[in-house]
């Protein structure tokens, strides 16, 4: 008999916008890869840890790329388990209201933590049996979604000593302590026990544009010891870097599929193939994902060296236009060049490729006017001088002729008007 295989991803963040560019496309392309993955690896489930969509109302597009999605997979693979789980950028509601549409196709939805009839915590329905080829239970997945603030217990002051115990920790540590334990009582001998989670935990990698840390502020980074070591893998979302947590490899984030910030191009961006026997994880795989757009970053040490290096640039003039790299400039700036863009952008005029961000990289000593020392009386300074300080907080050297001559002009048509 063979083993049981497990595809983790997460961070898919359908419908996202990268500085105003739709990524329907490569989205499209990324979902289109998972289908032939599924088949060809035999993939006997299918794990989303969060962050499906972008926002909280996602766009139409978002939701049929969505929905076309799990309708294609489900038809190709009928026997495919689908486990979903919100993020922090996902709506819970919106995404369990077709909850029971999606359960009869077999794919598990959850977005909020299922309440009992006296009010409380109930962990049972967030386990969910995962099958083999032969139909046979071979693990329970705890499909514990993002968990907010609200959804915490309350601290009890008995156990937590003030200053010393992070009452936010604390919480998820018990809602996931009540939740792994569920699973395990419900696992057979043979069975894996996998937990999911969309947080951040301590030690992890970010990337600074496009992520952020989440429960509560910036300060909870959560202790990988929240999750059990018996437990045969934790599939994470929220950070966008494929990564093991706390040295564990069982306990792992898969990371986004595309780069979601042009800081993100520089790392691979896959799925996880695990691979499990005899309720043990016995392999995995990171299985990465094809870019349908290249991003190009360019950083030039002035702007003369910047469009030499773009004028180099090799593009592809085959390439259909939702498949155009994106290009970000940045450029050292040691003195003011006003026409700098019209100069990218004329040179990139007619050529397959998208400007999204062009950046400057100032020289100047950053120091305003009350920075000096000893403190500097204004009303004492020549508007020249005030001119003089301010281009130097910004560039190198002193402001040429023809800037000091438009400075002059400028002055005198203002005092002028006085």
């Amino acid at each position: 008999m063979r083993s049981f295989r497990l595809l983790h991803t997460a961070d898919w963040h359908l419908g996202q916008t990268l500085h105003g560019i739709p990524r329907d496309a490569e989205h499209q392309h990324f979902l289109d890869w998972l289908i032939d993955r599924i088949g060809e690896h035999r993939v006997d489930a299918l794990v989303i840890a969060g962050d499906i969509f972008d926002g909280q109302n996602p766009p139409i597009p978002a939701l049929v790329l969505f929905y076309r999605f799990v309708a294609r997979v489900k038809a190709l693979h009928p026997g495919l388990d689908i486990v979903v789980v919100a993020g922090n950028h996902d709506s819970a509601s919106r995404l369990e209201a077709p909850s029971p549409l999606m359960t009869e196709m077999g794919v598990r939805v959850v977005g909020t933590l299922p309440v009992s009839q006296t009010g409380g915590f109930d962990p049972s329905p967030l386990i969910v049996p995962l099958r083999d080829a032969d139909g046979k239970v071979a693990a329970r997945c705890v499909a514990m979604p993002y968990l907010r603030p609200s959804d915490l217990p309350p601290s009890d002051p008995r156990t937590v000593e003030e200053e010393t115990v992070d009452p936010l920790i604390e919480g998820v540590r018990r809602r996931y302590s009540q939740a792994w334990t569920a699973g395990r009582e419900r696992c057979g001998r043979e069975e894996a026990l996998i937990l999911t989670g969309h947080c951040y935990m301590r030690g992890g990698a970010l990337s600074e544009v496009s992520e952020r840390k989440i429960l509560g502020g910036n300060l909870h980074a959560l202790p990988v010891d929240i999750f059990p070591e018996e437990a045969a893998y934790v599939a994470l979302g929220h950070l966008h870097r494929a990564q093991a947590v706390g040295g564990r490899e069982t306990v792992r984030y898969s990371g986004s599929p595309i780069p979601l910030a042009l800081d993100e191009e520089p790392y691979p961006h896959q799925v996880v193939l695990a691979e499990f026997a005899a309720g043990r994880l016995v392999g995995q795989q990171p299985l990465r994902v094809p870019r349908h757009v290249a991003i190009h970053r360019v950083d030039a040490a002035s702007p003369e060296e910047a469009l030499a290096r773009l004028r180099r640039l090799q593009l592809d003039d085959s390439l259909p236009r939702d498949a155009w790299p994106f290009l970000e400039v940045t450029v050292t700036l040691p003195e003011p060049r006003p026409a700098l863009r019209d100069e990218v952008e004329a040179l990139l005029a007619g050529r397959p490729v998208r400007l999204l961000k062009l950046a400057v990289r100032l020289t100047g000593s950053g120091q305003t006017l009350a920075d000096d020392a000893p403190p500097v009386d204004l009303a004492s300074l020549e508007p020249e001088e005030v001119f003089r300080r301010l281009y130097r907080r910004s560039h190198d050297g002193a402001p040429d002729a023809d800037l000091l001559a438009a400075f002059h002009e400028l002055l005198t048509s203002v005092q002028e008007t006085m």
